[in-house]
């Protein structure tokens, strides 16, 4: 009985001993995983949308010439003939289907629209180990201490601050292109106006009745060019103008010079502010007088919201 006592207590001694040699594990600390790829959008160019397509063309009608029509739209009837490959300029049909304006523009113009449809690409995922990753050894086994857990974090912040950012690098927006195109004028700032004949002002602007001014004056009087430009037409083909003067002047406006006695100026003729351009006289009215017009985009507008005052 005594010698099985004694077993127990040294079996019992022996045992806690064992248990007192264990030593502390410590945590094994595992390092992330790279980070997945990320995405930017960029935006892409939509297709160009077109303009509305019907202020290319017109439809004669019974009364109409070729000149009125090229003077309505502010073109050369010239130009019409060449547009529309007239053999006979005077023979056009009521219903005829005319271009008055440039082929090449057709009256549609493309619009690029930038924005819209989106297109995803992956940005580059950063060098190895470039974010302070540990390949090996992945678990670094040391006893658990106070001072051991601080010089593993202090190890894990240095590496990350030494790592270079990679900057993700984003496309930029595909520029629209550009087209080479004269841009229209639409205010008659662009055009450094004057009067084009001395004279007191007989009829102002009505857009029902007159469509100009009517200025008064003498047989032979001169008339000026009341802006810089290229003379468009010359001639007294338009029925109740007389001899005729237009003068385009850009892209938009142009002015015309009605019932001259003489015409000084040619077809494609440039002219200066102020040149001398015909004479006046009572051709195709009862009076002696000058009707000036200034139309933008061919239509009648009101030539005293350009003319300097007097």
């Amino acid at each position: 009985m005594k010698n099985l006592e004694k077993f127990l207590a040294v079996s019992s001694v022996v045992l806690m001993t064992a248990c007192g040699s264990m030593p502390n594990k410590a945590p094994v600390i595992e390092r992330g995983a790279a980070p997945a790829t990320e995405t930017v959008v960029v935006p892409v160019a939509k297709p160009a949308l077109k303009a509305d397509a019907s202020k290319a063309t017109y439809v004669v009608k019974r009364g109409d010439t070729l000149y009125r029509i090229a003077l309505d739209h502010g073109q050369s009837y010239s130009d019409l003939v060449t547009w529309n490959n007239l053999k006979n300029p005077n023979d056009i049909k009521v219903d005829q289907v005319l271009r008055v304006a440039p082929p090449d523009l057709n009256g549609v113009q493309s619009v690029p629209v930038a924005a819209g449809a989106l297109e995803v690409k992956p940005l580059p995922l950063p060098a190895s180990n470039s974010l302070g990753n540990k390949n090996s050894p992945k678990g670094d086994k040391k006893s658990y201490s106070e001072a051991n857990l601080a010089e593993l974090q202090k190890q894990d912040v240095s590496s990350a601050a030494s790592a270079p950012v990679s900057r993700p690098e984003v496309a930029a927006p595909a520029k629209v292109a550009e087209k080479a195109t004269d841009t229209p004028a639409t205010d008659g700032d662009a055009v450094d106006w004057m009067w084009p004949a001395d004279g007191k002002v007989l009829a102002g602007f009505d857009e029902s009745k007159n469509k100009g001014l009517d200025i008064a004056g003498r047989m032979g009087q001169d008339i000026f060019s009341a802006g810089a430009g290229k003379v468009m037409y010359a001639g007294s083909g338009i029925r109740g103008y007389g001899n005729l003067v237009i003068v385009k002047h850009n892209n938009s406006l142009l002015s015309a010079y009605a019932h001259t006695k003489t015409i000084l100026v040619k077809e494609g003729q440039s002219v200066t502010r102020g040149q001398k351009i015909a004479e006046m006289g009572n051709s195709d009215s009862d009076s002696v007088k000058l009707h000036f017009e200034i139309r933008l985009q061919g239509k009648p507008v009101d030539p005293a919201r350009y003319l300097p005052a007097r």
